[in-house]
Formats: C-alpha cells, sequence, structure tokens
C-alpha cells in the first residue's frame, strides 16, 4: 500500500512539471482493494483493469520504474510508451491490460476465466471496476455468463461513491452493486475497501472458491479516491471539501499501521524502516523514467498484426490434386472440424452452435465429439460473449464467434474496434489476438434489414483485423484454415446466399493465405473486382459478354484487409480499364478504396476512368421486387462492362 500511494503522489507531482503527457488517474485511498485482493494471486492468474490502474499493477507485481515510464512515455514503459495512464501491460505477471473504457475488464476476465475451464489450468480471472461500471451492460452480460458457467473469477467492484463525477446513489435504481449478485446466482459480499484486512479475507475466500470450481464471486469494496478524478481537473463542484477530508481520515494505511501497532505486530522503528525503503525505491523509479529514452518513430506500427513464427505450410494444392465437389457450408465445416480435432484450445460460443449445430450447420456433429465447454450456447448477449472471447484469446485458448448475421454483431462493435483490434499493438506483441468472429451477410433472402447487411468495409478500416469474403466452397475452406491459425483477429464473412453452392475442393489439407487475390477468369479487355455474391453474378454477365466479343478478367480480392492491390495493379496493366462491382452501397466503401488505389498506382495504365457498380444506398427492404432493386443483378453488370468497354 505504501508503495502505490508514493507512486501515485510522486506521479501527481510530475504531472504538475508536465512529465506526463495525458492524463493521470491516480488510486490514492484505495490502496487496500489492490493489495488484499492480489495477495492471493499468482503471476499465472490474469488481472484486467480500468483507467485507474495503477495501483493494481503494482500490487500485481510491476516494477514502480516501469508504471512511471509509461506514463512519461519512455520505451522502457510497461506498454514500450504505447498506452500512458490507461493502458497498462505486463502479461508477464497477469497483468494483462487496463482500459479508458468502462465494463470491458468485466468480459475480459470472464474470459480468462473460460481458459481456465479449457486449458484445466487453475488461473483465475479477475476484473477491478468502478461503481460506474455496475450500471454497464458488460456488468450484467459479464455476471451473468460467469455464474452459468461457475467460471473462476473475481469480479472485484471498487465502489468510490463517483463514475467520474457523477454520484453513483443518483444513477443506480439499486446503490448496492453486491446485492445484484443474487439476480445472477453468484455468491457476494461487501465489505469495507479501507479495511486490507477485511478485502484480504473475502479475496481469499473468494479465489479458493474460484479454484475449487465453485465459481464467481462479486465484492463490492466501499471506498473513496481522495484526489481529483484525474490530476488537474477540479474537484469540489460535485463533492466537498469536508467529505474529502472525513475520508482522508480514514486511510487504509494510516488504519493497518494502527492495527500493526496495538497488536504488536511492528514496532515504530520496523514500519518507519518499510516508508525509508519505499521513498527509496519511488525516487530510484522516477529517476529511472525520466532518464529513460522516448521511443524511436519507427517502432510507431510496430505490432499492429502478428508475425506467426510457426505457421503451417500454406501451399495451396496443385490443378492436379484430387477434388471432389460440395457445399460453401460443407467446406468451412470441415476446416473446423479438423483443425478443432488438432487444437484442443479453439472452441465455439454462440446461438444454438451446440447440439442444434448452427442455424446454418456451421457446427454440425461437433457438440457429440467436443461437448459442451468446446461448443457452448451462449445467452443472446453479443457484447458479453465477443468480450469474453477477446479476454479467453488474450490468456491463451481460441475463441470461435459464430453470430450467425453480422448484422448482430454490431451490438459488440466497441469489443471488435476499441478491444480485440488495438491488444496486440497496446501489448507491443505480448498479448496475441486469435479470435475469430463468423457469420452471414448479404442480401437475396427476403430477410430485411437486420439480416442483411454486410459491414466488411467497415471492419476493413481498422488497424489490426483482419476481414475475409470468400465467394467459393474451395476459397472458404483455405482461408477459414488459415483463420483459425493465425494470430490476429479475423472477421470471416459469409454470404448467405452462397452457403448451398457447390464447387470443387480439395481432398488434400491445405490453407490460403490472406491478401491473395484469386484471378477467377482470364480476359483482356475489361478487368471487373466483385466479392461474394457478385463473382457468381459477374461471371454469368461475363459468359453472355464473351460472345459478343468482350474479354473480361474477373478478380475476387478474397480478403479485403488485407487488399492484394497488386494482382489488381497486374490486371489493370493488362486490360487497361477496371469496373468494381459491389453489393454493397458506395459511400465509404470498399469500391471506394479500390478505386482510390488503383488511381493512385496504376493511373498510367488506365485507358478509361475507373467505373463503381454499388448497391443503392438504402437499408435492405423486405419485398422480393424492392430487394431487387436495390442491388446489382447479371444485366446491370453487363451492360456496366459493356459501357466501360466502349469508352
Amino acid at each position: 500500500m505504501l508503495t502505490i500511494r508514493m507512486v501515485e503522489e510522486r506521479l501527481a507531482k510530475s504531472h504538475q512539471r508536465g512529465l506526463i503527457h495525458g492524463a493521470c488517474h491516480t488510486y490514492v485511498g484505495q490502496e487496500a482493494i489492490a493489495t488484499g485482493v492480489c495477495a492471493h494471486l499468482h503471476n499465472a492468474d490474469a488481472i484486467f483493469s480500468t483507467h485507474r490502474g495503477h495501483g493494481h499493477a503494482l500490487a500485481k507485481g510491476m516494477e514502480p520504474g516501469q508504471l512511471m515510464a509509461e506514463l512519461f512515455g519512455r520505451e522502457t514503459g510497461c506498454s514500450r510508451g504505447r498506452g500512458g495512464s490507461m493502458h497498462l501491460f505486463a502479461p508477464e505477471i497477469g497483468m494483462m491490460g487496463t482500459s479508458g473504457i468502462v465494463g470491458p475488464c468485466i468480459l475480459q476476465a470472464a474470459g480468462a476465466g473460460y481458459s481456465s475451464l479449457i486449458l484445466k489450468s487453475g488461473q483465475v480471472g479477475v476484473a477491478f471496476f468502478g461503481d460506474g461500471a455496475a450500471n454497464n451492460g458488460a456488468f450484467h452480460e459479464g455476471l451473468n455468463m460467469a455464474s452459468i458457467w461457475k467460471l473462476p473469477v473475481l469480479f472485484v467492484c471498487e465502489n468510490n461513491q463517483f463514475a467520474t463525477e457523477v454520484p453513483f446513489a443518483s444513477v443506480a435504481g439499486n446503490s448496492s452493486v453486491a446485492a445484484r449478485g443474487a439476480a445472477y446466482g453468484l455468491s457476494s459480499i461487501e465489505v469495507d475497501g479501507n479495511d486490507v484486512l477485511a478485502v484480504e479475507a473475502a479475496a481469499g475466500e473468494a479465489v479458493t472458491r474460484a479454484r475449487d470450481g465453485g465459481g464467481p464471486t462479486l465484492i463490492e469494496c466501499t471506498t473513496y479516491r481522495t484526489r481529483a478524478h484525474a490530476e488537474g481537473m477540479g474537484d469540489f463542484t460535485y463533492r466537498t471539501r469536508e467529505d474529502v477530508e472525513q475520508w482522508r481520515a480514514r486511510c487504509p494505511i494510516a488504519r493497518l499501521k494502527k492495527h500493526l501497532l496495538e497488536h504488536g505486530l511492528a514496532s515504530d522503528a520496523q514500519l518507519d524502516s518499510i516508508e525509508q525503503e519505499v521513498a527509496a525505491l519511488t525516487e530510484a523509479a522516477h529517476e529511472f523514467a525520466e532518464k529513460s529514452a522516448y521511443p524511436t518513430a519507427e517502432s510507431a506500427t510496430s505490432h499492429v498484426y502478428a508475425v506467426s513464427a510457426n505457421a503451417p505450410h500454406r501451399d495451396a494444392p496443385s490443378t492436379s490434386s484430387a477434388t471432389r465437389e460440395i457445399t460453401f457450408m460443407k467446406a468451412t465445416l470441415e476446416a473446423l472440424t479438423e483443425e478443432m480435432a488438432r487444437n484442443p484450445k479453439i472452441f465455439v460460443m454462440g446461438e444454438g452452435i451446440g447440439v442444434r449445430g448452427g442455424n446454418f450447420a456451421t457446427t454440425s456433429g461437433l457438440f457429440a465429439v467436443h461437448g459442451a465447454a468446446r461448443l457452448r450456447d451462449t445467452p443472446i448477449c453479443e457484447r458479453g460473449f465477443v468480450g469474453l472471447a477477446g479476454g479467453a484469446a488474450m490468456t491463451g485458448t481460441r475463441p470461435v464467434v459464430d453470430f450467425m448475421f453480422a448484422d448482430f454483431v454490431l451490438d459488440s462493435v466497441g469489443e471488435i474496434v476499441n478491444q480485440i483490434a488495438k491488444m496486440q499493438y497496446m501489448s507491443s506483441g505480448r498479448l496475441k489476438m486469435p479470435v475469430l468472429l463468423r457469420g452471414c451477410i448479404g442480401i437475396g433472402h427476403a430477410a430485411a434489414t437486420h439480416h442483411s447487411g454486410s459491414y466488411y468495409s467497415m471492419y476493413a478500416h481498422f488497424p489490426g483485423l483482419r476481414v475475409v469474403v470468400p465467394s467459393s466452397p474451395r476459397d472458404a475452406k483455405g482461408l477459414l484454415k488459415t483463420a483459425l491459425t493465425c494470430d490476429d483477429p479475423v472477421l470471416f464473412l459469409e454470404h448467405r446466399e452462397l452457403m448451398s453452392v457447390k464447387g470443387p475442393v480439395p481432398e488434400e489439407e491445405y490453407f490460403i493465405d490472406f491478401g491473395k487475390a484469386a484471378v477467377v477468369r482470364e480476359g483482356s479487355d475489361v478487368t471487373v473486382v466483385a466479392l461474394a455474391l457478385m463473382v457468381h453474378k459477374t461471371l454469368a454477365a461475363c459468359e453472355t459478354l464473351a460472345a459478343e466479343g468482350i474479354s473480361v478478367e474477373l478478380i475476387d480480392p478474397r480478403t479485403v484487409a488485407p487488399l492484394d492491390v497488386d494482382t489488381l495493379l497486374r490486371s489493370v496493366a493488362k486490360t487497361g480499364r477496371l469496373l468494381i462491382v459491389d453489393e454493397d452501397f458506395a459511400h465509404c466503401g470498399i469500391s471506394a478504396e479500390i478505386a482510390a488505389q488503383l488511381a493512385d498506382r496504376g493511373f498510367d495504365d488506365l485507358d478509361a476512368p475507373i467505373r463503381r457498380l454499388n448497391g443503392k444506398p438504402s437499408p435492405t427492404p423486405y419485398s422480393p421486387t424492392l430487394e431487387a432493386a436495390v442491388v446489382p443483378n447479371v444485366e446491370a453488370i453487363a451492360n456496366a462492362i459493356r459501357s466501360l468497354h466502349a469508352e
């Protein structure tokens, strides 16, 4: 507790000096909680924290110099200068990260508990969060999942009375966080968060329960932060000086010191010696941090994606390899079946993917082989189980999230974009994120606007994500095999209208690398780039055009992130003309990106303007006549090619 207090007070002074370039959220007044909980944890136990996470990091074993250097933005910092106050990573000691977003730590800790279930490791996951998070959806989804699956997790609410500057009592219908645990059938307790012995005792019981298979515990620790929400912010517009002084008088450090002296457990001289030791440690840490170098500019974009040292042999089979005709769905099921048999760390989560085998038979037959732990039917809580998957990936397993339709996973966009996509980068490559997120996209089955979206352009915008959109059974299997063996998060988007399409698939094992487009049809007059169902519609148009003497080269990017621009450039150098056909609407879409890239790098090879044929910019309607009106059809594609060829 003294280490946390003295480091925080030194950081407050450093903030005043301008050594800290961004926010600084101190943990002063709450030291007993991190100390009491982490006293029971091993390095292998995983903790997940909040923007106010300095105390958790230090209690878990982080060197003060690493913490200070991180806030100073130096390369010796725990996150190599990438995180600052709100993003602290030290996976070597089980400090799996702090977050500037409220709530994700709850779901990630549940994911660590799920990894423990799969790996049978005895590992415990711990989430530290404030009272504000108790009103967040992640709290309810996380506690429910942990309870129904009896995950070894501690949910530690540090109720410091204010969510930023809003009194918790004014925004909570039930201001007892601990009382909410009963609603989810898990053990819960409220303790004095300024009494380290009470926290230590409650945490000890909870950790033992978790390790023994008794499931999760919610611990509400009543406490108070005695400094402002963040250094430099005003503090007395929403609370009074008198309130702060009253809580300072309940200082957890002074309280423990008094206990030790009254019970003869330590002398004044011993306690003075400890204070001097910690003060010297703090000053040495500050000196180390201030003398450390800043990270180099060259390192600014490293670790956005993983470099897999042990990637499997990825050569596709030769054209002479034995093949058979199977459906798109069957091809992906083969890929998942093969990899689940090979890798016991793979598990699948989703609604109805267990005994039922998935809405589109994506997991058919696997439950009977692998059981409920690896084929886990979930509640309808997409944010919850996507966030859980992120925490599981951080702690050694390989989750597959089957969300049926791409529209559904929009509920979890924050977990995908703010957490999963950024985790490898923010941890400087020390955490991997092998999460596979798969589901259906596309228009054509009268499903209207909540079951027909595509969204690949949106996800492709974010660094750290791989986005895969296959168009054939062969490509679907090879790309899914790669997705199940790489260390990056992958959005695997399958067009609903292609699930029953049959095509040749090699019998031997094979992989298809991301970022390698397929030349579906060779030609010399016009290059057409198309994705998913539009590949098949364009092929139909090509047959008609061939009879008219128009030779079309059809390119399927297969992955939109990464995008294989080089193959497109080679084709345009041959044909001089480019048409992009995309079912999705044009504005800010992948067709715009392809057009921009080709105009930038292939302008001299173009003999005509780049043209785009897109779906109409509207939500997807239900009626077949309306639905048909918003997507390109074969005739429209053929006409667009004819027009471009004539220019």
